[in-house]
């Protein structure tokens, strides 16, 4: 359950903290809600990468017994980044990036271990969509170790868009699959990069596959078909890392 300190509910406590600047993780709404205070919320909502989930009267109760009105909002614990914004300032900065961008990864624990690992071996920043993702939650950064209080998060609500815009500014796509065309120590890391992990169960997903300039994979000796997506992330962090400081 999500540490009571971290939401907001009630729709005007909502809308004021939208148009106070506070970072919102994900908001959820009563599935039928249709009050006009409701309407102002989500005119607030416009234009913000908030994710917005309906759901059943019941599951707001049981996040909370208070007068929620129907909507609680979750804070985030970081300020999350705009790709866009980062890219020029890296190159401005005679930087050599390097992203990690998590399409369909959903469990915190793991986004916690690959957020440590991209920490610990000077990744620039991690890209995670504004849906159907984990966010950074308290857990999340407990499992990082600190690390998502330092490394920048990039959140976006269209990753086909963002890695458009990377290939745009000279960034090589390198996506990890079991679909790869050749073993990870293969792959051409030494450029500007931006690596791409998928769910476990679902993998990267074909129309980001598609904007790919590279398809690697990890060698699976045993009969489990695949590691575990932050061990996996790990190997390859380093694998780069290992190629852009020889």
């Amino acid at each position: 359950m999500t540490d009571k300190s971290e939401m907001i509910f009630g729709v005007r406590a909502v809308i004021e903290a939208i148009q106070a600047g506070k970072e919102i993780d994900k908001i959820l709404v009563k599935r039928d809600i249709q009050s006009e205070l409701s309407k102002e919320l989500f005119a607030a909502l416009k234009g913000q990468l908030v994710p917005v989930q309906r759901v059943p009267l019941e599951k707001l109760n049981r996040i909370t017994r208070k007068n929620h009105q129907g909507v609680i909002a979750f804070v985030s614990s970081v300020s999350y980044q705009r790709t866009e914004d980062l890219v020029p300032f890296l190159f401005e900065q005679g930087k050599n990036p390097f992203f990690v961008l998590l399409d369909g990864v959903t469990d915190v624990r793991n986004f916690g271990a690959i957020a440590r690992t991209c920490e610990c071996a000077g990744v620039d920043a991690v890209i995670i969509p504004a849906r159907g993702s984990v966010s950074v939650n308290a857990d999340a950064i407990k499992t990082s170790a600190g690390a998502l209080h330092t490394l920048p998060v990039c959140r976006e609500l269209n990753l086909r868009g963002t890695l458009q815009f990377l290939k745009e500014s000279g960034f090589r796509i390198v996506a990890a699959t079991e679909k790869g065309d050749y073993d990870y120590t293969k792959g051409d890391y030494a450029g500007p990069l931006c690596l791409i992990m998928g769910a476990e169960d679902t993998g990267v997903s074909y129309e980001n596959l598609a904007l790919c300039d590279e398809w690697v994979k990890i060698p699976i000796r045993g009969a489990i078909e695949s590691l575990n997506v932050s061990v996996a992330a790990g190997i390859l962090i380093y694998e780069a890392m290992k190629q852009r400081t020889d």
